[in-house]
Protein backbone atom coordinates (compact mmCIF):
# COMPACT_ATOMS: atom_id res chain seq x y z
CA UNK A 1 0.00 0.00 0.00
CA UNK A 2 1.62 3.10 -0.94
CA UNK A 3 -0.95 6.01 -1.42
CA UNK A 4 0.42 9.14 -0.39
CA UNK A 5 -2.93 10.17 0.75
CA UNK A 6 -7.21 9.72 0.08
CA UNK A 7 -9.29 12.95 0.67
CA UNK A 8 -12.60 14.31 -0.53
CA UNK A 9 -10.92 17.65 -2.64
CA UNK A 10 -7.36 19.44 -1.88
CA UNK A 11 -9.18 22.40 -2.99
CA UNK A 12 -10.80 22.57 0.11
CA UNK A 13 -7.39 23.46 1.79
CA UNK A 14 -7.70 26.82 2.20
CA UNK A 15 -10.75 27.03 3.72
CA UNK A 16 -9.36 24.39 6.34
CA UNK A 17 -6.06 26.17 6.90
CA UNK A 18 -8.21 29.66 8.06
CA UNK A 19 -10.20 27.35 10.59
CA UNK A 20 -7.18 25.25 11.61
CA UNK A 21 -5.15 28.86 12.41
CA UNK A 22 -8.49 29.62 14.44
CA UNK A 23 -8.36 26.91 16.59
CA UNK A 24 -4.77 27.14 17.40
CA UNK A 25 -5.34 30.53 19.03
CA UNK A 26 -7.23 28.72 21.94
CA UNK A 27 -4.55 26.12 21.97
CA UNK A 28 -2.13 27.58 23.96
CA UNK A 29 -0.41 24.98 25.72
CA UNK A 30 0.24 22.96 22.29
CA UNK A 31 2.08 26.10 21.16
CA UNK A 32 4.04 26.43 23.83
CA UNK A 33 4.95 22.37 23.36
CA UNK A 34 5.81 23.11 19.80
CA UNK A 35 8.39 25.67 20.30
CA UNK A 36 10.05 23.02 23.13
CA UNK A 37 9.62 20.14 20.33
CA UNK A 38 10.67 22.64 17.38
CA UNK A 39 13.92 23.09 19.17
CA UNK A 40 14.43 19.49 20.88
CA UNK A 41 13.23 17.75 17.78
CA UNK A 42 12.78 14.67 19.55
CA UNK A 43 10.58 12.60 17.03
CA UNK A 44 13.24 13.16 14.36
CA UNK A 45 13.10 9.46 12.32
CA UNK A 46 10.25 9.03 13.74
CA UNK A 47 6.80 7.58 12.34
CA UNK A 48 3.61 8.29 13.93
CA UNK A 49 0.26 6.39 12.91
CA UNK A 50 -2.89 8.08 13.87
CA UNK A 51 -6.61 7.08 13.95
CA UNK A 52 -8.54 9.93 15.35
CA UNK A 53 -11.22 12.74 14.30
CA UNK A 54 -9.40 14.52 11.89
CA UNK A 55 -10.81 17.88 12.89
CA UNK A 56 -9.12 21.51 13.45
CA UNK A 57 -8.39 20.47 17.05
CA UNK A 58 -6.26 17.70 15.62
CA UNK A 59 -4.20 19.46 13.39
CA UNK A 60 -2.93 21.20 16.06
CA UNK A 61 -2.09 18.08 17.18
CA UNK A 62 -0.11 17.28 14.50
CA UNK A 63 1.75 19.86 13.47
CA UNK A 64 2.64 20.27 17.43
CA UNK A 65 4.53 16.39 16.49
CA UNK A 66 5.22 17.22 12.53
CA UNK A 67 7.31 20.44 14.43
CA UNK A 68 9.06 17.52 16.19
CA UNK A 69 10.58 15.76 13.44
CA UNK A 70 7.93 13.07 13.13
CA UNK A 71 6.17 11.69 9.64
CA UNK A 72 2.35 11.31 10.41
CA UNK A 73 -0.19 9.17 8.80
CA UNK A 74 -3.96 9.43 9.58
CA UNK A 75 -7.28 8.27 9.14
CA UNK A 76 -10.55 8.88 10.61
CA UNK A 77 -11.47 7.06 13.67
CA UNK A 78 -15.29 6.95 12.43
CA UNK A 79 -16.56 7.67 9.18
CA UNK A 80 -18.58 10.78 9.76
CA UNK A 81 -16.57 13.01 11.79
CA UNK A 82 -13.93 13.63 9.40
CA UNK A 83 -13.94 17.91 8.67
CA UNK A 84 -13.04 17.54 4.53
CA UNK A 85 -11.26 21.36 4.81
CA UNK A 86 -9.08 20.12 7.31
CA UNK A 87 -8.15 16.64 5.62
CA UNK A 88 -7.09 19.05 1.99
CA UNK A 89 -5.27 21.37 4.68
CA UNK A 90 -3.01 18.64 6.32
CA UNK A 91 -1.88 16.97 3.16
CA UNK A 92 -0.93 21.13 1.86
CA UNK A 93 1.58 20.52 5.73
CA UNK A 94 2.77 16.96 4.17
CA UNK A 95 0.76 15.27 6.64
CA UNK A 96 -0.40 11.88 5.37
CA UNK A 97 -4.36 11.62 5.28
CA UNK A 98 -6.50 8.81 4.42
CA UNK A 99 -10.23 9.81 5.39
CA UNK A 100 -13.31 11.46 4.26
CA UNK A 101 -16.43 12.33 5.82
CA UNK A 102 -19.10 9.88 4.63
CA UNK A 103 -17.14 6.66 4.21
CA UNK A 104 -18.24 3.51 3.78
CA UNK A 105 -17.57 0.72 6.31
CA UNK A 106 -15.13 -0.84 3.79
CA UNK A 107 -13.65 2.61 2.99
CA UNK A 108 -12.98 2.89 6.66
CA UNK A 109 -11.27 -0.24 7.68
CA UNK A 110 -9.18 0.55 4.19
CA UNK A 111 -7.92 3.58 5.35
CA UNK A 112 -6.72 2.52 8.73
CA UNK A 113 -5.18 -0.10 6.90
CA UNK A 114 -2.90 2.35 5.00
CA UNK A 115 -1.72 3.68 7.92
CA UNK A 116 -1.32 0.94 9.50
CA UNK A 117 0.94 -0.60 7.13
CA UNK A 118 2.98 2.68 7.37
CA UNK A 119 4.96 0.90 9.42
CA UNK A 120 4.63 2.89 12.65
CA UNK A 121 7.06 3.54 15.58
CA UNK A 122 3.82 5.66 17.48
CA UNK A 123 0.52 5.06 17.47
CA UNK A 124 -2.27 7.46 18.69
CA UNK A 125 -5.60 5.52 18.93
CA UNK A 126 -9.30 7.22 19.39
CA UNK A 127 -11.29 4.15 19.85
CA UNK A 128 -8.67 1.39 19.55
CA UNK A 129 -9.28 0.13 15.66
CA UNK A 130 -5.98 1.08 14.54
CA UNK A 131 -4.90 -1.09 17.73
CA UNK A 132 -6.74 -3.40 17.43
CA UNK A 133 -5.99 -3.60 13.34
CA UNK A 134 -2.22 -4.00 13.37
CA UNK A 135 -2.78 -6.87 16.12
CA UNK A 136 -4.77 -8.62 13.84
CA UNK A 137 -4.02 -7.94 10.15
CA UNK A 138 -0.36 -6.73 10.88
CA UNK A 139 1.07 -8.47 13.91
CA UNK A 140 4.34 -8.31 12.36
CA UNK A 141 4.54 -4.41 12.44
CA UNK A 142 2.49 -4.34 15.90
CA UNK A 143 5.17 -6.11 17.13
CA UNK A 144 7.89 -3.41 15.87
CA UNK A 145 5.52 -0.74 17.33
CA UNK A 146 7.41 1.44 20.28
CA UNK A 147 3.87 2.33 22.33
CA UNK A 148 0.81 3.87 21.39
CA UNK A 149 -1.82 6.57 23.33
CA UNK A 150 -5.38 6.10 23.41
CA UNK A 151 -8.17 8.96 23.73
CA UNK A 152 -11.04 7.57 24.44
CA UNK A 153 -12.53 5.10 26.90
CA UNK A 154 -13.92 2.45 24.24
CA UNK A 155 -10.09 2.38 23.04
CA UNK A 156 -8.98 1.68 26.51
CA UNK A 157 -11.34 -1.12 27.31
CA UNK A 158 -10.28 -3.09 24.09
CA UNK A 159 -6.77 -2.22 24.90
CA UNK A 160 -6.79 -4.00 28.51
CA UNK A 161 -8.65 -6.53 27.30
CA UNK A 162 -5.74 -7.93 24.58
CA UNK A 163 -3.20 -7.09 27.36
CA UNK A 164 -5.51 -9.38 29.64
CA UNK A 165 -5.71 -12.12 26.70
CA UNK A 166 -1.89 -11.92 26.82
CA UNK A 167 -1.87 -10.26 23.02
CA UNK A 168 -0.87 -7.07 23.52
CA UNK A 169 2.28 -6.30 21.91
CA UNK A 170 3.45 -2.96 22.97
CA UNK A 171 2.57 -0.46 25.92
CA UNK A 172 -0.14 1.59 25.63
CA UNK A 173 -0.82 5.32 27.46
CA UNK A 174 -4.79 5.52 28.23
CA UNK A 175 -4.42 9.11 28.02
CA UNK A 176 -8.09 8.81 28.24
CA UNK A 177 -7.22 7.84 32.41
CA UNK A 178 -5.30 10.82 33.02
CA UNK A 179 -7.28 13.03 35.63
CA UNK A 180 -7.12 16.23 33.26
CA UNK A 181 -8.15 14.36 30.36
CA UNK A 182 -11.21 12.91 32.26
CA UNK A 183 -12.50 16.25 34.42
CA UNK A 184 -12.13 18.83 31.57
CA UNK A 185 -12.45 16.59 28.40
CA UNK A 186 -14.80 13.74 29.16
CA UNK A 187 -16.88 16.12 31.71
CA UNK A 188 -17.09 19.63 30.52
CA UNK A 189 -16.07 18.73 26.48
CA UNK A 190 -18.14 16.22 26.37
CA UNK A 191 -20.92 17.98 28.12
CA UNK A 192 -21.39 20.61 25.88
CA UNK A 193 -20.33 19.47 22.37
CA UNK A 194 -22.96 16.34 22.66
CA UNK A 195 -25.70 18.87 23.47
CA UNK A 196 -24.58 21.16 21.01
CA UNK A 197 -25.06 18.24 18.93
CA UNK A 198 -28.30 18.03 19.50
CA UNK A 199 -29.25 21.65 19.28
CA UNK A 200 -27.85 21.82 16.09
CA UNK A 201 -29.28 18.95 14.26
CA UNK A 202 -32.66 19.83 15.94
CA UNK A 203 -33.20 23.30 17.23
CA UNK A 204 -35.50 21.99 20.06
CA UNK A 205 -36.28 22.93 23.56
CA UNK A 206 -34.40 21.67 26.05
CA UNK A 207 -36.27 23.49 29.33
CA UNK A 208 -39.41 21.71 30.25
CA UNK A 209 -38.50 18.48 28.77
CA UNK A 210 -37.45 15.40 30.12
CA UNK A 211 -34.09 14.13 28.89
CA UNK A 212 -32.77 10.54 29.70
CA UNK A 213 -28.84 10.08 29.94
CA UNK A 214 -27.65 6.31 29.64
CA UNK A 215 -24.69 6.30 31.94
CA UNK A 216 -23.78 8.70 34.93
CA UNK A 217 -19.72 8.52 34.29
CA UNK A 218 -17.35 11.27 33.96
CA UNK A 219 -19.40 12.00 30.30
CA UNK A 220 -22.50 11.14 31.36
CA UNK A 221 -22.40 13.44 34.20
CA UNK A 222 -20.87 15.99 32.47
CA UNK A 223 -24.15 16.05 29.87
CA UNK A 224 -26.30 15.61 32.77
CA UNK A 225 -24.91 18.96 34.51
CA UNK A 226 -25.40 20.84 30.74
CA UNK A 227 -28.96 19.80 30.00
CA UNK A 228 -29.96 20.69 34.16
CA UNK A 229 -28.47 23.77 32.55
CA UNK A 230 -30.30 24.69 30.36
CA UNK A 231 -33.97 23.54 32.04
CA UNK A 232 -33.99 20.09 30.92
CA UNK A 233 -35.71 17.25 33.68
CA UNK A 234 -32.55 14.93 33.38
CA UNK A 235 -33.26 11.40 33.99
CA UNK A 236 -30.17 8.62 35.02
CA UNK A 237 -30.18 5.13 34.32
CA UNK A 238 -27.48 3.56 35.95
CA UNK A 239 -25.74 -0.20 36.30
CA UNK A 240 -23.72 0.93 38.96
CA UNK A 241 -24.90 1.66 42.28
CA UNK A 242 -22.14 3.96 43.36
CA UNK A 243 -22.86 6.36 40.09
CA UNK A 244 -26.44 5.81 40.20
CA UNK A 245 -25.99 6.85 44.03
CA UNK A 246 -23.36 9.94 42.87
CA UNK A 247 -26.60 10.84 40.79
CA UNK A 248 -29.00 11.01 43.31
CA UNK A 249 -27.11 13.20 45.43
CA UNK A 250 -26.02 15.54 42.70
CA UNK A 251 -29.69 16.04 42.31
CA UNK A 252 -31.04 14.00 39.50
CA UNK A 253 -33.64 11.39 39.17
CA UNK A 254 -32.40 8.00 38.91
CA UNK A 255 -34.53 4.87 37.24
CA UNK A 256 -34.27 2.14 35.14
CA UNK A 257 -34.39 2.82 31.06
CA UNK A 258 -37.79 0.27 31.05
CA UNK A 259 -39.22 3.00 33.03
CA UNK A 260 -37.43 6.14 31.74
CA UNK A 261 -38.26 5.02 28.29
CA UNK A 262 -41.98 5.77 28.83
CA UNK A 263 -41.16 9.21 30.11
CA UNK A 264 -38.42 10.92 28.17
CA UNK A 265 -38.39 13.75 25.30
CA UNK A 266 -34.55 13.54 24.55
CA UNK A 267 -32.54 10.09 24.84
CA UNK A 268 -28.44 10.53 25.25
CA UNK A 269 -26.26 7.19 25.59
CA UNK A 270 -23.37 7.68 27.30
CA UNK A 271 -21.81 3.61 28.45
CA UNK A 272 -19.26 2.92 26.43
CA UNK A 273 -21.40 -0.63 25.94
CA UNK A 274 -23.40 -2.22 23.51
CA UNK A 275 -27.36 -1.92 22.88
CA UNK A 276 -28.65 0.23 25.97
CA UNK A 277 -31.51 1.03 24.18
CA UNK A 278 -33.38 -1.86 22.65
CA UNK A 279 -36.51 -2.88 21.19
CA UNK A 280 -38.92 -3.16 24.35
CA UNK A 281 -36.81 0.23 25.24
CA UNK A 282 -38.01 1.67 21.87
CA UNK A 283 -41.44 0.61 21.78
CA UNK A 284 -42.37 2.04 25.26
CA UNK A 285 -41.22 5.76 23.95
CA UNK A 286 -43.14 8.82 23.17
CA UNK A 287 -44.27 9.48 19.67
CA UNK A 288 -41.69 11.90 18.88
CA UNK A 289 -38.86 11.60 21.27
CA UNK A 290 -35.13 12.13 20.51
CA UNK A 291 -32.66 9.54 20.50
CA UNK A 292 -28.67 10.55 20.68
CA UNK A 293 -25.44 8.40 21.21
CA UNK A 294 -22.66 10.45 22.93
CA UNK A 295 -20.29 7.19 22.85
CA UNK A 296 -17.83 6.28 20.66
CA UNK A 297 -19.49 3.97 18.54
CA UNK A 298 -22.94 3.41 17.14
CA UNK A 299 -24.13 0.17 19.00
CA UNK A 300 -25.19 1.79 22.31
CA UNK A 301 -28.54 2.46 20.15
CA UNK A 302 -29.57 -1.07 19.33
CA UNK A 303 -30.32 0.22 15.07
CA UNK A 304 -31.19 -3.44 14.43
CA UNK A 305 -34.13 -3.56 16.88
CA UNK A 306 -35.27 -0.07 15.46
CA UNK A 307 -35.29 -1.25 11.84
CA UNK A 308 -36.91 -3.97 12.66
CA UNK A 309 -39.71 -2.44 14.70
CA UNK A 310 -40.31 0.22 11.96
CA UNK A 311 -42.08 0.15 8.69
CA UNK A 312 -41.16 3.42 7.06
CA UNK A 313 -37.75 5.50 7.41
CA UNK A 314 -36.61 8.48 5.96
CA UNK A 315 -34.29 11.41 5.98
CA UNK A 316 -35.30 14.73 7.57
CA UNK A 317 -31.95 16.83 7.41
CA UNK A 318 -28.42 15.42 7.21
CA UNK A 319 -28.67 14.44 11.13
CA UNK A 320 -31.72 13.40 11.57
CA UNK A 321 -33.52 10.07 10.45
CA UNK A 322 -37.23 9.74 11.20
CA UNK A 323 -38.49 5.61 12.02
CA UNK A 324 -42.50 5.26 11.76
CA UNK A 325 -43.14 2.54 13.91
CA UNK A 326 -45.91 -0.48 13.81
CA UNK A 327 -47.12 1.21 16.46
CA UNK A 328 -47.71 3.94 14.67
CA UNK A 329 -45.16 6.41 16.63
CA UNK A 330 -42.20 8.37 15.05
CA UNK A 331 -38.73 8.22 16.86
CA UNK A 332 -35.83 10.45 15.80
CA UNK A 333 -32.16 9.18 15.68
CA UNK A 334 -29.34 11.83 15.07
CA UNK A 335 -26.34 11.03 13.56
CA UNK A 336 -27.09 7.37 12.30
CA UNK A 337 -26.86 6.71 15.99
CA UNK A 338 -23.03 7.65 16.04
CA UNK A 339 -21.04 10.05 17.56
CA UNK A 340 -23.42 13.18 17.91
CA UNK A 341 -21.22 16.22 18.89
CA UNK A 342 -18.88 15.42 16.04
CA UNK A 343 -21.35 13.84 13.47
CA UNK A 344 -24.37 16.95 13.79
CA UNK A 345 -21.14 19.46 15.54
CA UNK A 346 -17.91 20.31 15.52
CA UNK A 347 -16.72 18.02 18.27
CA UNK A 348 -14.74 19.34 21.53
CA UNK A 349 -14.00 22.62 21.78
CA UNK A 350 -10.47 23.45 21.32
CA UNK A 351 -9.76 24.79 24.82
CA UNK A 352 -10.61 21.26 26.10
CA UNK A 353 -9.01 19.54 23.47
CA UNK A 354 -5.58 21.98 24.07
CA UNK A 355 -5.60 20.10 27.50
CA UNK A 356 -6.42 16.09 25.80
CA UNK A 357 -3.62 16.63 23.36
CA UNK A 358 -0.78 18.24 25.10
CA UNK A 359 -1.07 14.79 27.40
CA UNK A 360 -0.64 12.93 23.87
CA UNK A 361 2.00 14.69 22.59
CA UNK A 362 3.99 14.33 26.40
CA UNK A 363 3.13 10.83 26.56
CA UNK A 364 4.72 10.03 23.13
CA UNK A 365 7.35 12.26 24.26
CA UNK A 366 7.77 9.61 27.45
CA UNK A 367 7.52 6.38 25.29
CA UNK A 368 10.32 7.21 22.65
CA UNK A 369 12.08 8.20 26.12
CA UNK A 370 11.67 4.96 27.74
CA UNK A 371 11.83 3.05 25.02
CA UNK A 372 12.73 -0.76 25.70
CA UNK A 373 11.66 0.07 29.45
CA UNK A 374 8.05 -0.54 29.49
CA UNK A 375 6.17 -3.58 28.87
CA UNK A 376 3.17 -4.43 26.83
CA UNK A 377 0.68 -3.47 28.85
CA UNK A 378 -1.97 -0.46 29.59
CA UNK A 379 -0.53 2.62 31.34
CA UNK A 380 -2.29 5.43 33.10
CA UNK A 381 -0.55 9.13 32.34
CA UNK A 382 2.76 9.60 34.32
CA UNK A 383 1.17 12.09 37.44
CA UNK A 384 3.98 14.58 36.44
CA UNK A 385 2.83 14.72 33.08
CA UNK A 386 -0.73 15.49 34.33
CA UNK A 387 0.46 17.73 36.62
CA UNK A 388 2.47 19.81 34.41
CA UNK A 389 -0.65 19.89 31.33
CA UNK A 390 -2.64 20.92 34.59
CA UNK A 391 -0.09 23.86 35.49
CA UNK A 392 0.51 24.93 31.63
CA UNK A 393 -2.94 25.08 30.95
CA UNK A 394 -3.64 27.55 34.38
CA UNK A 395 -0.69 29.40 33.33
CA UNK A 396 -1.98 30.31 29.73
CA UNK A 397 -5.26 31.35 31.72
CA UNK A 398 -3.75 33.92 33.93
CA UNK A 399 -4.39 31.94 37.08
CA UNK A 400 -2.17 31.29 39.96
CA UNK A 401 -2.17 29.27 42.44
CA UNK A 402 -0.66 28.51 45.99
CA UNK A 403 2.13 26.39 46.92
CA UNK A 404 2.75 24.67 50.06
CA UNK A 405 5.24 26.11 52.88
CA UNK A 406 8.03 23.92 53.59
CA UNK A 407 6.26 23.94 57.21
CA UNK A 408 3.60 22.51 54.96
CA UNK A 409 5.53 20.19 53.60
CA UNK A 410 7.10 18.67 56.64
CA UNK A 411 3.57 18.08 58.00
CA UNK A 412 2.34 15.84 55.90
CA UNK A 413 5.64 13.84 55.98
CA UNK A 414 4.67 13.00 59.83
CA UNK A 415 2.00 9.77 61.17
Amino acid sequence: MSKESIIKDINLAEEGLKRINWAEMHMPVLKRLREHFEKEKPFTDIKIGACMHITVETAVLLRTLKAGGAEIYISASNPLSTQDDVAAALVKEKIHVYGWRGETETDYYRMIDYVASSNPDIVIDDGGDLIVRLHEKFPSLASKVIGGCEETTTGVIREKALADAGKLLFPVIAVNDALTKRLMDNKYGTGQSAIDGILRATNVLFAGKNVVIAGYGYVGSGIARGARGLGARVIITEIDPIKALVAVLDGFTVMPMEEAAEIGDVFITATGNINVIRKEHLLKMKNGALLANAGHFNVEINLKDLEEISIEKKEVNSCITEYKLKNGKKLYLLGKGRLVNLVCAKGHSSEVMDVSFSLQALSIEYLLENEGKIKPGVYTVPLEIDTKVAKLKLNAMGIQIDVLTPEQEEYLKKW
